[in-house]
C-alpha cells in the first residue's frame, strides 16, 4: 500500500536486471566460445569472436588449397611394384659383394697366421709346445674357407644379379663346412686353456711374441 515501498522494490528489480546484462555483455566480449540464440521454431544463429573466424578461415583455405605435384607424382601400382623390386634387387648385390669381401679377409687372415705363426712354430720344433693342440684343424678350415669363396665367385663372375642363385652354394658346401668347424669349435676351449698355460712361460711367451711381432 506505500509508494515509497514499491519504488524501492522497482529499483531493486532494474539493478537486477541491469546486473544481469552487463554480466551477459561481458561474458560474449571476453569468451570466444561460440554461443547459440535459439528462439522457439528457430534453428538459431552462431556468433564467433572476430579471431575464431580469422582461424577457421585460414584453416578451411588450407585444405582447399591445391596440392602441389599430386597429379604429377602419382604412380601406378606396376610402377611402385617395379621401384621396390629395383631397391631389393640393389639391396641383395650389395650383400653378396659384402660376403665375399669378408671371406676374402677371412682367408687373408688365415694365410698369415699359417705362414707367420704356425709354420714357424713347427720349424722350431720346441719342447713342450704343442702346435697342432693350439691352433687345431685351421688349416682344414682355410681349405674350406678358400672352397666356399670359389663356389662364390663361380656362382656370381660374368652372371646377371638376378640369375646368382648363392643359396645353392652353401647347401653344396654344407656338409664339409661342418664337419670341418665341428672339430675346431670342440678343441677351443682347450687350445685357449693351452695358450694360457703358455704365456706363464717365459721361454714359449718369448716364441709367441717373436710370431706376433712378425704380423705386425
Amino acid at each position: 500500500d506505500c509508494p515509497g515501498k514499491e519504488g524501492m522494490g522497482g529499483k531493486k528489480r532494474n539493478l537486477a536486471l541491469l546486473r544481469s546484462k552487463l554480466y551477459i555483455g561481458e561474458r560474449r566480449r571476453t569468451e570466444p566460445v561460440v554461443e547459440s540464440t535459439t528462439s522457439a521454431g528457430d534453428h538459431g544463429t552462431l556468433r564467433r569472436s572476430q579471431s575464431d573466424r580469422t582461424e577457421y578461415n585460414q584453416k578451411l583455405q588450407e585444405k582447399m588449397a591445391p596440392q602441389v605435384g599430386s597429379s604429377t607424382s602419382a604412380t601406378s601400382p606396376q610402377e611402385d611394384e617395379e621401384q621396390i623390386s629395383r631397391c631389393m634387387m640393389a639391396r641383395r648385390v650389395k650383400i653378396i659383394a659384402e660376403l665375399m669381401q669378408t671371406e676374402k679377409d677371412y682367408i687373408s687372415d688365415l694365410d698369415l697366421c699359417i705362414k707367420e705363426v704356425i709354420q714357424p712354430l713347427r720349424n722350431k720344433q720346441i719342447a713342450r709346445f704343442d702346435v697342432d693342440g693350439l691352433f687345431s684343424n685351421i688349416e682344414l678350415v682355410h681349405q674350406v674357407s678358400a672352397k666356399l669363396l670359389s663356389l662364390l665367385e663361380e656362382a656370381t663372375t660374368d652372371v646377371e644379379p638376378p640369375m646368382q642363385i648363392i643359396g645353392e652354394v652353401f647347401l653344396q658346401i654344407k656338409g664339409p663346412l661342418e664337419d670341418t668347424y665341428k672339430i675346431y669349435c670342440y678343441r677351443h676351449d682347450d687350445a685357449h686353456t693351452m695358450l694360457e698355460s703358455y704365456e706363464k712361460d717365459e721361454e714359449l711367451k718369448l716364441h709367441l711374441r717373436d710370431c706376433v711381432q712378425s704380423l705386425k
